[in-house]
């Protein structure tokens, strides 16, 4: 599947289709369309290794309506997360390379707000927030890039409903990808650590979501699933990170709902616990600390040493701590 650009004719359905969100997704209503969207060429992907920037962030949606996804496969981190009613979404964060698009976009929530601060001054991209989140958002330690605010870099696919086709052109946001050295999350990569188990799947369940991740020797990686079916990304090929981790987090009531009146959860990023990495067809028990929200994540074992991830992308699932 690929995705398509609407025709310059249908210019007038597209800024509509922008306007528009989701109830279940920001809580209000419509949003300020953005302009027509030139149909000129994408930018190739870029790369750095040795610049160092802000990275990218982009709120992804996970409704099975909204898959397969489209540049997921290039993030450098895959944030999970839980929604309202139990849903989950995916926050993709990039550095290393620049996709040429990314999507379907979604919506922000107050969460996402203390898990960036672990990044210098990120981008921000998302379709749109509660309106009572919005100073919230205007007011953190990052550049905020909605449709309303940089409506070039957005276009509407013709190949699926709003709202699940709201996708966004990464290099209209920045000109070339930061590199890895932007990823300020605490993260080492490096050799397996000694000990870990055998271990060749594992699933993560959502009150309405779940996520498997099975060992690949071939791939090197942990192929995905999503609520049962293979994760494949619009150009054909398998979502199959390099480390998986399953953070296990406090998960909390917080002042938002969406318009059914269901609570928006606030996943803790800041603290510390329990932890398990996936990596190499081993899982490993680990602890996690984050003592504020300017620091990075620190993954160590039993005993205190530090915990090396592989090489590659990572996806960090966060999971409710019993």
């Amino acid at each position: 599947m690929t995705v398509a650009l609407l025709a310059a004719t249908a210019t007038a359905a597209l800024a509509a289709g922008c306007a528009q969100s989701h109830p279940s997704d920001d809580g209000r209503g419509r949003t300020k369309p953005p302009s027509p969207v030139p149909t000129s060429p994408t930018p190739t992907p870029t790369r750095s290794a040795t610049s160092h920037g802000h990275v990218l962030a982009v709120k992804i949606d996970n409704a099975p309506d909204a898959r397969p996804h489209t540049g997921l496969r290039q993030a450098d981190v895959v944030y999970v997360e839980q929604v309202e009613g139990g849903l989950s979404r995916l926050m993709a964060v990039y550095a290393s390379t620049l996709p040429k698009a990314v999507g379907p976009v979604r919506s922000a929530r107050e969460s996402d707000l203390e898990l960036l601060r672990q990044y210098d001054h990120p981008t921000l991209a998302f379709s749109g927030a509660q309106h009572k989140l919005l100073p919230l958002i205007a007011r953190a330690p990052l550049k905020a890039e909605p449709p309303e605010k940089a409506s070039d870099a957005y276009f509407r696919g013709s190949d699926r409903a709003a709202p699940h086709n709201l996708y966004l052109r990464p290099a209209r946001l920045m000109r070339t990808a930061p590199g890895p050295g932007a990823l300020t999350n605490g993260f080492r990569y490096g050799p397996a650590p000694d000990g870990g188990r055998p271990d060749t799947s594992l699933t993560v369940r959502y009150p309405a979501a779940r996520f498997t991740f099975t060992w690949s020797a071939s791939r090197h990686g942990w192929l995905v699933a999503m609520d049962g079916r293979p994760s494949r990304t619009t150009d054909g090929q398998p979502v199959a990170p390099a480390t998986v981790v399953v953070q296990y987090v406090t998960m909390r009531k917080s002042r938002f709902h969406d318009f059914l009146g269901n609570n928006t959860p606030f996943t803790d990023t800041v603290g510390s616990g329990r932890a398990k990495v996936l990596r190499d067809g081993k899982a490993y028990d680990v602890d996690w600390k984050r003592a504020k929200a300017t620091d990075g994540t620190d993954f160590t074992t039993n005993d205190g040493r530090p915990v090396d991830f592989a090489k590659g992308q990572v996806w960090v699932v966060f999971a409710k701590a019993s």
